[in-house]
């Protein structure tokens, strides 16, 4: 009987995919990562329980803090818009659930995301609406090889059924969609943490003042509600912010040329499977619609995306993925978007 470590959540999708692993014939050891001070592992108890199956609850707040949301909060402070969840499976989760898979002599790790594994490759879920490929685009090969994905051939619906048939206490608990360690209002916690200041919004057309911003991180590119800027019949959008200046530029109008990009520098690079392909797609943020694009190798690290045809709101701090066909090759982290070749200077 081989053996499986899976991350429980607490969550439904974690738990049926406990459920469908046992069903398999597989011996399942459930694990729980306290990652914030507020986090309720109970649930998470209550589903072992009722599975009857091994259970850990393993502290991880201090290396939780240290690497994502320091580094959340110091991207915030230098005006970047991460994804902490990105980071977060690629740094830690997913190393925690490797190490502990060695250390209780298991043969493979499992998880409730929605995404295909074969041969070492990862492909997008069936369910294409759930399908959550972006945020396991930093994983290693090696991470590939002994992580099993249950919940890759069946939809949301047919998971709650699943989780109703085991009456178990998740089976229509809502989802997640919130950052997991703000247990707050979005911009109250920004407020909280960053180190906010007032300072000029500033017409990119004009260059002029025409109002103020009340904080640098509250914003992101290509928005265009809560900017509470008056003057214009025109709808307003966020295209740029000067961290030295303490400056946020705004355009009017749907079609405005500023928020279009040609090209990015990504960095942080991970190639799953080391294929250097040029011709491929990609996805710039979560649910983005994908878009054609040719690769551009710099080095190991550093490759040059470029997509001819424009792409709007191309954000530093975001995640490029990339895909070739239905298959996710990889991805890393938007550093620098270019037009025309040259820098986007109020980025």
């Amino acid at each position: 009987m081989k053996k499986v470590i899976v991350g429980i959540s607490g969550g439904v999708d974690s738990s049926v995919a406990a459920i469908l692993l046992k069903e398999q014939g597989y011996e399942v050891v459930g694990l729980t990562f306290i990652f914030t001070d507020d986090f309720d592992s109970n649930d998470a108890t209550l589903v072992c329980q009722k599975l009857n199956i091994e259970h850990h609850i393993i502290d991880y707040r201090d290396e939780f803090k240290n690497i994502v949301i320091n580094s959340f909060i110091n991207d915030y402070n230098n005006g970047i818009t991460p994804n902490p969840c990105v980071l977060c499976n690629r740094e830690v989760k997913f190393n925690f659930l490797y190490k502990k898979m060695l250390e209780l002599d298991c043969d493979y790790i499992a998880t409730g995301h929605y995404a295909k594994i074969e041969n070492g490759k990862l492909y997008c879920s069936k369910d294409i609406n759930k399908d959550q490929t972006y945020f396991l685009a930093g994983l290693t090969k090696e991470q590939l090889n002994k992580l099993i994905l249950p919940l890759e051939g069946i939809n949301k619906e047919e998971v709650r059924n699943i989780a109703s048939k085991y009456n178990l206490i998740n089976a229509m608990k809502k989802d997640s969609t919130d950052v997991c360690f703000i247990n707050s209002n979005f911009k109250e916690y920004i407020t909280s943490k960053i180190d906010n200041k007032e300072g000029n919004v500033i017409d990119i057309v004009t260059n002029k003042i025409i109002g103020k911003h009340t904080g640098l991180s509250k914003y992101t590119i290509g928005q265009r509600k809560g900017l509470n800027i008056g003057g214009s019949s025109e709808r307003m959008y966020v295209v740029g912010k000067n961290v030295l200046k303490n400056e946020l530029y705004i355009a009017t109008g749907d079609n405005n040329d500023y928020l279009v990009s040609t090209s990015c520098l990504v960095t942080n690079v991970n190639l799953i499977n080391n294929n250097k392909l040029n011709n491929l797609e990609a996805r710039f943020r979560y649910r983005q619609p994908l878009t054609k694009v040719s690769i551009e190798y710099i080095d190991e690290n550093n490759i040059l995306v470029n997509y001819t045809d424009g792409v709007k709101s191309v954000t530093p701090g975001q995640t490029c993925v990339l895909y070739n066909g239905n298959e996710c090759i990889g991805g890393g982290v938007i550093k620098e978007v270019r037009k025309d070749n040259k820098k986007l200077w109020y980025l």
